[in-house]
Formats: C-alpha cells, structure tokens, sequence
C-alpha cells in the first residue's frame, strides 16, 4: 500500500514515530486554536498572514506558489476564519440598542455546509480528472506527482457526490455552552454523526491515495484521524471545525516546509498497487451508499425534510450533542 523511502538514519520505527507525533501535533494545536478566541485570531489570521510574508520571499524558492497550493491553504484557511466568525463575533447596534450574532444569522449558518460541500465537490472534480486523463499513469502537472487513473476514480468520485447530498441539518449548527471544563464555544453540528463522518473519512483518504498519493500517510491518514478523534472524544459534536483547523494548519506546514512530504528522509511513497486503490475506493462508495440510504430511510419515515431541518433528532448520539449547546 505505501513504500517507507528510507533514507539515511530512517528505519520503519522512525517512520512510524514521525506520523504519531504528526498526529498529536495537529490534535494538540487544535486543542490550542479552539479553546482560545485570541488563540484561534492567532493561528489563523496573523499566522497566515506571517507566513504569507515568507512564502513570497525568503521561502519563494522552496514553497509553492502556484494557484492549486495557494488556493488549498487560503479556501481552507478561510473556512477557518469564517467558523471564528461565527463562534465569537456578537455586539449591540448603536442605533437601535438591538444584540447581534452570526450565531442565529441563517445565512452565516450556510457558510459552513456549503463549503464543506465546495470543497468535497473540487476533490471529486480531481478523481474524475486522474481517472480519465492518467488511466495508464502520469505525472500531474500542478502536483509534480505520479498518480495511476482507473476505475476507483469513478467509483470515489460517486462516493463523494453521495457524500454532499447526505450533508444534513445545515440550519441546526448551534455553538457550545461555556463550561468550567470547556470554554472553546465550539460551532456543533448536531444532525453531522459518526455514520457520516466515517463515510467522509474513507472518501477522503480513497481520494489522497488515488490523487495524492505521495502525501497519503500524513495528510490522508493522520490529518483524517486527529480531527475524528478529538469530534468523537473531547470535542464531540465539532467534527467540521475539527477538520478546517487541522486542515489549514497541516497545508500552511507544508507550504512552508515542502520538503518534508515530498523528498524528506521520512516521506513515504505509494506502492501504486491496483488492488488497494480499487479496495479503498469501493469501500468508500460501499460506506456513502449506506449513509444515503439511511438518509431516505430516515427522511420517509419520519416525513422530515433533511436539508430545511435535522433529520436525526432522535437518536442519542444527536441528543448528547445537542446537550451541550447553549
């Protein structure tokens, strides 16, 4: 499935201890990011804006600077952004004396299930690519990469299609009561449950290793992981601000540091084996076809209508969620 490219002073071990502490890395900054409004402005507004700085000039000759990377660490960064928003902005109008907050705005509350489902649809859009234009294997040109197109594009791409129609409960995203424990106001989504993350974990990590697959183990496999850890532990409930956080802060580490992923002594290759691709893919699409028919099965029964309300109001894992609102 993947090849270790040791290199000098690497060893399966060292391999396998750069990806655990990858791991807890983003699911420690995380952790930092979201129990802090000054902390979360920090990592993903003046972080950013740092780095910016850096890429686009002492680090213009090691980083990418092409629109493909450029846009994956600012639309991911943004989603970060827009979530801050969301969770802390709130004042009173000076002329009517009225309290305002992005946290009951309908439309505020659109941002994050639409670009959630903008960017699923872009990483279909790219399997569908690999799958027709790469069948017998070439180097994409915006990656510098080696992918292997075939069927299991087509089949994660329908993964991912299945994946955006099953994102439920858009105006049930609510934030999190203060608490002695935990004062993150983390933006919860309710109605998004394990079922549907788990669908969106295989379709993703089937996407890096069909598209991406010499960055597969880190931000395929232990990007994926921190944020469902920490949505199925300490942050239940949180999973999509889980998920950006981790995201953009994996994506600004790798424009700064490229190297690490791409010819680092830890980075690891793809076998470019046909069978797990097909396996990973199928698996995907098996999960999304399951989570879809629950959906209608649910939407039948209960005559709720899954995207102008929640459609999951009746089970536990819903109601412990929902619980922990304000």
């Amino acid at each position: 499935m993947f090849t270790f490219n040791y290199a000098e002073g690497a060893n399966l071990l060292s391999v396998w201890l750069v990806w655990i502490a990858v791991f807890l890395i983003l699911f420690g900054l995380n952790e930092f990011s979201r129990r802090s409004t000054i902390a979360g402005f920090a990592c993903f507004v003046v972080l950013p804006t740092v780095l910016s700085i850096l890429w686009f000039t002492v680090l213009k000759d090691t980083t990418y600077t092409d629109w493909f990377h450029l846009a994956k660490v600012y639309s991911s960064t943004a989603g970060c952004i827009g979530f801050w928003c969301i969770r802390h902005l709130h004042g009173r109008n000076k002329k009517t004396g009225k309290e305002w907050t992005l946290r009951t705005n309908k439309i505020a509350l659109c941002f994050p299930p639409l670009i959630l489902a903008i960017n699923i649809l872009e990483a279909v859009a790219r399997d569908i690519e690999v799958g027709m234009n790469y069948a017998g294997g070439g180097i994409l040109a915006d990656e510098a990469m080696y992918v292997l197109g075939g069927s299991w594009n087509y089949m994660n791409a329908a993964a991912g299609i299945l994946n955006i129609i099953t994102i439920t409960g858009w105006f049930g995203i609510c934030i999190r009561k203060k608490t002695k424990k935990d004062g993150s106001q983390d933006m919860l989504w309710p109605d998004m449950l394990w079922f549907w993350i788990i669908a969106y974990d295989l379709w993703n990590f089937a996407y890096t290793y069909n598209c991406l697959p010499g960055h597969a183990w880190y931000c395929g496999f232990a990007l994926l992981l921190a944020p469902t850890v920490c949505a199925f532990t300490i942050g239940k409930g949180a999973w999509l601000q889980h998920r950006a956080q981790t995201l953009a802060l994996w994506c600004m580490f790798a424009q700064t540091v490229p190297a690490f992923i791409d010819e680092g002594k830890f980075a690891v290759a793809s076998t470019y084996n046909k069978t797990p691709l097909f396996i990973w893919s199928l698996l995907a699409l098996l999960a999304n076809v399951a989570v879809f028919v629950y959906m209608i099965y649910k939407a039948v029964k209960t005559k709720r209508n899954p995207y102008k309300g929640e459609l999951y109001v009746d089970l536990r894992k819903y109601q412990e969620v929902k619980e922990l609102a304000e």
